[in-house]
């Protein structure tokens, strides 16, 4: 009797399985990778220091960076100059950022709001804000809060464009949804406005970050005696290397620190997400 068997169900029980081939480009944590480099880059930078490949005095290698910094916390100098700086940097950062959130959700909410307020944001936002140091300086006097305000007015426009742009991003549909319910406007707002906008917010929290340091540098450099920008001027007029890249390292430190900072404030306000 011929073989009756099935040719279609032969091949499938033999074949081979395929591999999935559909990953998408997922991007898979490698920790240790960040940490291999870093050591690497380290050990290179201090060998080219130690056999004379790069003159110390214009790159000094990490271990005398190492020793500037120490140097620093021994003396106390290191807490000075940190202190006047994160002073700077809060006071100007929080009125520049309740400023910006008022304005920015004024003007995703209103229209009269926008209407009036886009164009001046869109004029005055691509103002180098260092450069008003000077008129600061002029209206306020060569202490604080001078600095203040020209820390607050850089960060003032770009909260103002990202609570407008979070306000934006919010699906109407929610809204919608909640007004066929007659739910009263200002709980439209509390309950689903700013919950939506929030994780733009947040965003935009690193950008002004990020800029309120790199003012409050600038500002320091310009005109104050303690700081971390005063700092490293100082150090670099006087050909001090090690001193100007153990300032550096400090205002690395700091950023990565307000950036922790804001990933731990994220993960509280965002659990719903």
């Amino acid at each position: 009797m011929p073989d009756a068997r099935d040719p279609m169900r032969e091949a499938m029980v033999s074949a081979r399985p395929v591999r999935f081939r559909g990953g998408g480009f997922t991007v898979s944590p490698r920790r240790w990778a960040a940490l291999v480099a870093f050591a690497l880059l380290l050990a290179v930078w201090e060998g080219a220091g130690r056999l004379g490949w790069v003159s110390v005095l214009f790159l000094p290698p990490p271990t005398m960076v190492g020793r500037a910094l120490l140097d620093m916390v021994q003396d106390g100098s290191l807490w000075q100059h940190l202190r006047a700086s994160l002073l700077r940097i809060g006071v100007g950062w929080a009125l520049g950022t309740l400023a910006g959130l008022s304005v920015g959700l004024a003007m995703g909410i209103f229209s009269l709001a926008r209407a009036v307020g886009l164009p001046l944001v869109s004029a005055l936002f691509p103002i180098p804000k260092i450069a008003l140091l000077p008129l600061f300086i002029l209206w306020f006097g060569i202490g604080e809060p001078s600095k203040f305000a020209t820390i607050g007015f850089g960060v003032f426009f770009p909260t103002v464009i990202a609570a407008t742009s979070a306000v934006d991003a919010v699906p109407r549909n929610l809204i919608r949804m909640a007004q066929s319910f007659n739910l009263p406007w200002p709980r439209i707002v509390l309950k689903i406005v700013l919950p939506g906008a929030l994780p733009g917010i947040l965003a935009g929290f690193r950008i002004t970050a990020s800029i309120a340091l790199i003012l409050v540098v600038a500002a320091e450099m310009i005109g104050a005696e303690y700081g971390i920008g005063a700092f490293v001027l100082s150090a670099g007029n006087l050909m001090l290397t090690d001193q100007l890249l153990a300032g550096v390292l400090v205002l690395s430190v700091l950023g990565l620190a307000i950036g922790t900072v804001l990933t731990v404030l994220e993960r509280r306000l965002l659990r719903w997400r």
